[in-house]
């Protein structure tokens, strides 16, 4: 309704006894100056949308990508692109944006640089648009049967640029990087021919399958820009290849790239960990979605570290360079490697139809991700234990971390975990004031949880005949060496689940999904045999998980993590620090008058058990110091998983190694 009817309808009610002249000369005085105001007021500008929508159609012609990155020194690379043109007129160029694994719009615009157009000798002008800024516009002009793009990528030479994705000896290659694509096109239908071009003596491994190899430079065979997307490139001087998979069977590959032979060298028993891992995923899923499978292991202290991305046939993994040489120090995070590998079943094949986006410039919806991510989260955990990556108590105090960790998430009272699933878009992984009370990605945690409740209540209601393991088979089993995304909605996965064990699954899920409460829910763990407690000593996962973030742990206690100096990196809400008054960034100067180191904190802690005085802290924040009392009594916190006496522990079936 505009300003003017709320005048004339205001007026018409107050004035049923005056005349009707009067009231219409009351009424013109009155709404004048109204719309004479509005016609004044700003008014949005009607936008245009110019950029064709992709549509399930044959591409005239094969894209040709040529990539050099042997401009090591400077981190840029170098990137020229032929593509067929059909049609003289505007064609549009897209800057991949929203890309899968990521589940945002996580496109790194900001290092593409040095555009240039050419129609045979003639320099092009190209315009950006207006509303997009990852679609550029350019006039194709007639009789012209193919342009000439140049560009560079410039890769981030620190970290506070952004992710390094290359080091002296070795780099990293994900292709949505180094290339532009024509928009109206879904990128299935748009095959592309890439070559890259790398140091002297240096060697590649990827899913990609080369053509012909002519010195430093890679021809691969034509495939489809969806596929090409899918399979990033590790290049460097150091590469030993491990094979997994037994004979007649899909082959599966180990790839270790390091900036020393000798960190290419893994002992027997690591890769027989990475076979088990290969043979348990087989009898689990009873299926394989790729026609080769490759581990891409980029060992280097340089490079994008902690960084893991799921690909259909392929995995990428940033480890430190020490990962093989002290693999007992890496032991927290080994569920990484099971995660990835499973996603080639959950998440790639198996994909949410919401999820699947017919171009990288589509925006996805993430509405299923607590089962392509969640699922996964729970099938690494199990594959990582039954595997032999983790013994069983490994694995049940990676378990027991992950349930504490839920159990603290302090957001649950008003935010569900389904709305999790908007996180990557809402903060694409940046740092939190309060990750508790704001809650992130819990849809990975949560989501495995909900998946340990729905096994153990299938194999308690058909007695220990059937399992979530049967559901595996039956959803992600199917079509056997197809890899091309077959998706699914949750309808789908409800259907699923009661071929298994006939039960009321929608609303089981949606009862965990919308659940808002003080805690997790925990009646998987309970149906498994187990409870979460809490001791004065850490596991080994507990040390492993600090070790590698490089924090001293008093969250379950204090309620934060600190860092080597002694600033707070993490804190919980309502915890006893938050009640005390401290934030993230504050460092502890003094523990009750003495100068401060981790060994005194964790004395105080435990002194405090028997003392009623509250803990002293010297704290500083910016150039200001202040002391703050903690009135905390409870002692150390780590968590464990306690065995319920009387009670059959399922959880152990359930993470014992298929044969």
């Amino acid at each position: 309704m505009s300003s003017e009817d709320i005048v004339r309808g205001a007026w018409k009610r107050r004035s049923r006894t005056l005349p009707g002249a009067l009231v219409a000369l009351i009424i013109g005085l009155l709404v004048a100056p109204v719309v004479a105001r509005a016609a004044r007021e700003a008014q949005p500008l009607p936008a245009a949308q110019s950029i064709p929508v992709p549509r399930d159609v044959p591409y005239p012609g094969v894209m040709e990508l040529s990539v050099d990155v042997s401009d090591v020194d400077h981190r840029v690379f170098k990137v020229h692109e032929t593509l067929p043109v059909a049609a003289s007129g505007d064609l549009v160029l897209l800057f991949p944006q929203w890309i899968p694994g990521d589940h945002a719009p996580s496109g790194d615009l900001a290092a593409f640089a040095g555009l240039s157009i050419r129609s045979g000798e003639t320099k092009l002008a190209w315009q950006r648009d207006p509303l997009n800024v990852f679609a550029f516009h350019v006039q194709v002009p007639k009789g012209a049967t193919h342009l000439d793009l140049d560009y560079q990528y410039l890769s981030a030479t620190k970290e506070d640029i952004g992710t390094v994705f290359v080091a002296r000896a070795q780099l990293m290659l994900d292709w949505q990087n180094v290339l532009l694509y024509p928009a109206g096109y879904f990128a299935r239908d748009i095959p592309i021919q890439a070559r890259l071009s790398v140091p002297k003596d240096w060697q590649l491994a990827s899913a990609l399958e080369p053509e012909s190899t002519s010195g430093a430079v890679t021809t691969f065979r034509t495939i489809p820009l969806e596929v090409l997307i899918d399979s990033p490139v590790e290049t460097g001087r150091y590469l030993k290849r491990y094979a997994l998979s037994d004979g007649g069977q899909v082959p599966v590959y180990l790839d270790v790239m390091a900036e020393k032979p000798a960190l290419t060298e893994l002992k027997p028993e690591i890769v027989a960990q990475h076979r088990a891992l290969v043979q348990q995923a087989f009898s689990l899923f009873g299926s394989h979605h790729f026609d080769h499978y490759d581990f891409l292991y980029s060992v280097n202290d340089a490079l994008a570290f902690g960084i893991t991305v799921e690909h259909q046939r392929s995995g990428e993994y940033a480890l430190d360079s020490d990962e093989f040489t002290d693999w007992d120090a890496h032991l927290a995070r080994r569920d990484d490697l099971a995660h990835e590998f499973t996603h080639s079943w959950d998440g790639k094949f198996r994909r949410p139809a919401d999820l699947w986006i017919p171009n990288f410039n589509v925006p996805m919806r993430n509405s299923l991700l607590w089962m392509y991510e969640g699922g996964t989260q729970y099938w690494g955990l199990i594959l990582t234990a039954r595997s032999g990556l983790w013994s069983k108590e490994q694995a049940r105090d990676a378990w027991a971390g992950l349930l504490a960790n839920l159990t603290h998430t302090s957001g649950r009272s008003w935010r569900d975990v389904q709305d999790t699933t908007n996180d990557e878009i809402i903060n694409p992984r940046r740092p939190m004031a309060w990750s508790d009370w704001q809650r992130f990605e819990d849809y990975y945690d949560e989501g495995a949880l909900i998946w340990l409740d729905a096994d153990t209540l299938i194999r308690e209601r058909s007695a220990g005949k059937r399992s979530l393991d049967d559901f595996a088979r039956g959803f992600f089993g199917v079509e056997d060496g197809r890899w091309t995304p077959l998706t699914y909605t949750f309808e789908d996965v409800v259907k699923a689940l009661n071929a298994v064990e006939p039960y009321d699954w929608a609303a089981f899920l949606r009862q965990r999904l919308d659940h808002h409460g003080p805690e997790a829910r925990l009646d998987g763990l309970t149906r498994g045999g187990y409870r979460l407690v809490y001791t004065d000593t850490p596991s080994e996962q507990s040390k492993g998980v600090a070790a590698d973030h490089k924090w001293e742990d008093f969250y379950y206690s204090l309620g934060f993590h600190l860092d080597k100096d002694g600033a707070i990196s993490d804190e919980l809400w309502d915890s006893p620090a938050f009640k005390a008054g401290l934030i993230a960034g504050s460092r502890i100067v003094a523990v009750n008058n003495v100068a401060y180191d981790a060994k005194k904190l964790t004395e105080a802690i435990k002194l405090a058990q028997t003392d009623s005085a509250p803990i002293e802290l010297l704290v500083r924040g910016g150039d200001f110091f202040q002391t703050v009392r903690i009135d905390y009594h409870g002692g150390l916190r780590f968590p464990h998983l306690e065995q319920i006496p009387g009670v059959p522990a399922l959880f152990d079936e359930i993470l014992a190694p298929r044969p």
